[in-house]
Formats: C-alpha cells, structure tokens, sequence
C-alpha cells in the first residue's frame, strides 16, 4: 500500500527544513564541499568522453587532474601576481582618481563644489575610504592567520574532494538512484534529467562565456593602454553570469577609469599652466571594447554555449542570489544557481499536472 501523500509531504518537508539548517550553520565548513562538488560535475563530462575514447576512468581523472595543475602553474607564474599588483595599485590610487574627479568638478562647476559643501566634502571621504578600507582589507587578507588558513584550506581541500567526487562520480549517482522511492522514480528520474540540462546549460555554458569574456576584457583592455586593465576584465568575466550585472559594472568601472586617465587636466608648474588635450579616441576604444563584448555575448557566445532553453529567467536568477547569498553567505550564492534550477524545472513540472488535473479543466475539460 502506497504512503498518503499528507504523509510524503511530511516527511520531504522535513528533509527540506534538514538541509536549509544544515546549510545555514554548517555554510563555511562545507564550502570546500560545495566547490569540489561543482568542479566534479563540471568536469564528469569530460571525463565520459574520455572513458568512451577508449581510457579507464582513473586513467581519465589522471589526465583531467594533470591538465588542470599545469593551467594552476601557470596562472600561479603569468596571471595571479600580476592581478594582486593591479589590485593593490587600484586601491592605492583610489584617492588620486576622486581629487581629480574633485578638481574636474571644482573646475567646471565651481559654485557647486567650495571647501565647505556637502558634495567636496563627500568625494573627498569616499576616496579616503577607499584607501583605508582597501588597505585593511589586504592587510587583513595578508596578515590574518585565519585567513591564509582558509585559503590553504580550500587550495588542499577543494581540488582533493573533486578528484575523489569525479572518480567516483557514476558510483555516487548510481547509488542515489538506487535510493529513489520506488513509486515515484520515472517522475524523479525525469525531473532529474531535465534539472541536469538545465544545470549542464547554464553552469557550463555560461561558466565557459564568463572565461572567454573575462579573457577578452582583459586583454584588450591592456592592449588599449587602460591601467588596470587586468583586474577589471577579471571583475567583468567573474560576474557575467549575473543578467546585466557584469557588463554595466565592469563597462563603468573601465569607462570611468579611462575618463580619469585620459581625460585632459590643468597642471601649474612654476607659476606656468600646462594643459593636456583629452584623448577621446582611447576612451571611446574603451568603450567600444565593452559593446563589442556585449554584441559577443548576446548574438553569439550565449546562444551557442548556453542555448535558449535555460529555462533561468535573468529576473528569477537575480531573486535566487539576493535571497539565498542574503541568508546563507557566499555558500548561498554557490548553491543559489542550482537550487533555482531545481525549483524552476520543479514548478513547471507542479504546473503542466495542474493543467491535466480536474481542478484546472473541470468536468467539461474532462469530457
């Protein structure tokens, strides 16, 4: 006899309420967790391809893992020291932009930036709390035991859990199969192909355009002459994902950096004014690089590595991080992609069985 579905009900329920809690108090310990599992389900299906290619599935996690240390060996040496270096000279020269920013406006607008306004007065704050909280924030990243702990905790951790996940990834899935309630297994097993799509499309596919994106960003930025060029295709690539998000950040971000950089100033030396002509020929090279790179992604990289059949509308996307990296932290936000998928395939499952209910079509619908 079958379980009431009152009882089933329950009982999920109460599954539900055991992982949100266990998500809440438990989010920094299982964020090793959390990365090794995602890079393992990023990677199976390369790992597929391989075993299919004729190799064991060892042999295929031995070469996935080897590839995947000589990429890290060679950010280590190319990439990530010349990004701290931007980094901290960003944070460095914040102040200097906002006076030049303070002096522009003093110059164009003096009636509404004296000494005494509101306005001088906040720029000149914003630009020595930039600075200050810039620099605590590295000493503190640099200084903190606790935070070089947890960053060699997740440089061991993350990469040992997702070698041993991808080895035993098919082991893994097969046995959760095998633990389905057996009334309800094609429904799951259904549910489960589509939520994987979903996931494999947008995870993927839009993991795959953050990286290209963030490449190109970064490279023509640098070759444009844009200082900081690195650091801000790097911000633009990592938040692409986010609808919108990463092309209006990271297009602000490199235009306002180009007006400062480029934009004609007033010096006097020695009682002489010198003035220097604005290249607009280099901001609007700036410019041009983010709309290139937003006609990049939305007519052609998007529609082929990530597909029109996500079934993630941007607006719910954004709902799911806001509420999710709100409650949970930065695990919330890791989690938050692939629980919104879970819940979006899930409702339109929920509703294509209320259309074919009786409650939706009534008694002349069934007739």
């Amino acid at each position: 006899m079958a379980l009431p579905v009152g009882q089933q009900a329950k009982y999920w329920g109460i599954a539900t309420a055991i992982f949100l809690v266990a998500l809440w108090f438990l989010g920094d310990v299982i964020l090793p967790f959390v990365l090794g599992g995602a890079i393992a389900y990023c990677l199976d299906p390369i790992a597929d391809r391989l075993e299919r290619a004729g190799t064991s599935r060892v042999a295929a996690v031995a070469i996935i893992t080897l590839v995947a240390i000589l990429i890290f060996v060679l950010l280590i040496l190319l990439v990530i020291p010349t990004l701290v270096e931007q980094t901290a000279s960003l944070i460095d020269t914040a102040p200097e932009l906002f006076d030049r920013l303070r002096n522009g406006l003093t110059e164009r607008f003096p009636q509404l930036l004296d000494d005494q306004s509101a306005v001088y007065k906040q720029l000149l704050a914003i630009g020595e709390t930039i600075q200050s909280k810039g620099g605590e924030l590295v000493n503190g990243i640099v200084s903190s035991a606790l935070g070089l702990i947890n960053i060699l905790v997740l440089i061991v951790i993350v990469p040992v859990v997702a070698v041993y996940m991808l080895l035993d990834w098919d082991n893994m899935t097969a046995k959760i199969d095998d633990m389905l309630p057996r009334d309800h297994v094609e429904t799951i097993r259904g549910l489960a192909r589509e939520i994987d799509a979903t996931l494999a499309s947008f995870i993927r596919g839009q993991g795959t355009v953050c990286l290209v994106l963030g490449t190109y960003y970064a490279v023509a930025l640098m070759l444009a002459g844009l200082n900081f060029g690195l650091i801000v295709g790097f911000i633009a690539g990592l938040i692409t994902f986010i609808p919108y998000v990463g092309a209006l950040v990271g297009g602000v971000l490199a235009v306002g950096l180009a007006l400062f950089q480029f934009w004609g100033s007033v010096e006097v030396v020695d009682g002489e004014t010198a003035s220097y002509a604005t290249n607009w020929l280099r901001i609007g090279i700036v410019a041009g690089i983010f709309g290139l790179g937003q006609f990049l992604e939305g007519n052609i990289l998007t529609p082929k590595l990530v597909g029109g059949s996500v079934g993630l509308h941007p607006v719910w996307l954004l709902f799911a991080l806001s509420v999710f990296g709100t409650l949970f932290g930065f695990v919330g936000m890791l989690v938050a992609v692939p629980i919104a998928a879970v819940i979006g395939v899930v409702a339109r499952w929920g509703l294509s069985q209320y259309k074919d209910s009786l409650l939706y079509r009534g008694q002349t619908g069934g007739e």
